[in-house]
């Protein structure tokens, strides 16, 4: 069996492919970057040379392939729109292949925005022109109509491990720039999360299981409060903790601001009992504090 990987090269999809290997399955990587292919031809993997905005080499992949797991994305929040659209785009072009094949398609997004301030769960669906990423979302649910094997993978903001280069490296670091570790209001919003290794295995899972439209999440701690991750950066840091009003965080964290405000508690109940996954690795905090988060 061969599946294609976007996204292959990343912190992420590296894990993926990890994981597809020890299982048995070739697999074939997208890199768009010299580094990039050279990466993942030392780990045996088939390089397919191009990037998300290359439908025709998306397309020439996808034949060769049976299945596909969508973990590439471009991660500029400066033009949110844009990656959002492309990242349709190359959805869509994927599933045109893969059309009354019932292979699958899994497609990476997140738990972020799918309902702040309550309860994530896998039951609640993504709805068109609640974010910008929304739509690609609704449009590969969409492909199940057309006999594509298609589920959503959704991550939390964070997802943590060796080599971890996310929401977490950039706090720390903007707090070792300002001299403090800082959280908004109260810092009672909660941040759901996974290790990487854990999100990998569930990638894994659903390629081989899941049921046309169904989506998952891989979260591993329904929500730790962000208050306990500022101070767990202040402990590694030596730096004091302090809260700030929200206008003050934007000025203080910019567009992190955001994140760093948002409450996304979610669940992994139905994940779990449906798939028997069973995430083992560190969480968030013993992570930061073990794992080279302030080496």
């Amino acid at each position: 069996m061969r599946i294609f990987v976007t996204g292959a090269s990343g912190f992420i999809g590296s894990a993926i492919v990890k994981k597809l290997q020890a299982r048995g399955y070739q697999v074939q990587g997208l890199a768009r970057s010299e580094v990039s292919a050279e990466k993942l031809q030392q780990q045996g993997v088939q390089v397919i040379r191009g990037d998300l905005q290359d439908l025709d080499g998306l397309r020439k992949a996808v034949e060769q392939s049976d299945g596909v797991i969508h973990a590439g994305y471009i991660h500029d929040f400066s033009r949110m729109d844009h990656a959002a659209e492309v990242d349709q785009r190359a959805i869509l072009a994927m599933g045109d292949v893969l059309a009354g094949s019932d292979r699958p398609l899994i497609v990476t997004t997140g738990t972020a925005l799918v309902s702040p301030g309550r309860l994530a769960t896998e039951q609640i669906q993504p709805a068109a022109g609640a974010h910008p990423r929304s739509n690609s979302n609704v449009a590969a649910l969409a492909l199940a109509d057309s006999g594509v094997r298609v589920a959503l993978v959704r991550l939390p903001p964070t997802v943590h491990g060796a080599g971890d280069h996310g929401f977490i490296p950039m706090i720390i670091n903007m707090a070792k720039e300002k001299g403090a570790a800082v959280y908004v209001g109260e810092g009672e919003n909660r941040w759901p999360a996974v290790h990487r290794d854990d999100a990998a295995e569930l990638f894994c899972l659903a390629a081989e299981k899941a049921e046309p439209g169904a989506i998952l999440h891989a979260v591993q701690e329904e929500g730790v409060p962000f208050r306990q991750i500022a101070e767990t950066i202040g402990t590694g840091l030596s730096l004091p903790v302090k809260s700030l009003t929200l206008e003050e965080a934007k000025a203080w964290l910019g567009w992190m601001a955001f994140f760093a405000s948002t409450d996304n508690p979610s669940s992994s109940a139905w994940t779990r009992q449906t798939f028997n996954w069973q995430p083992s690795g560190p969480g968030l905090l013993q992570d930061m504090r073990e794992g080279g988060y302030f080496a």
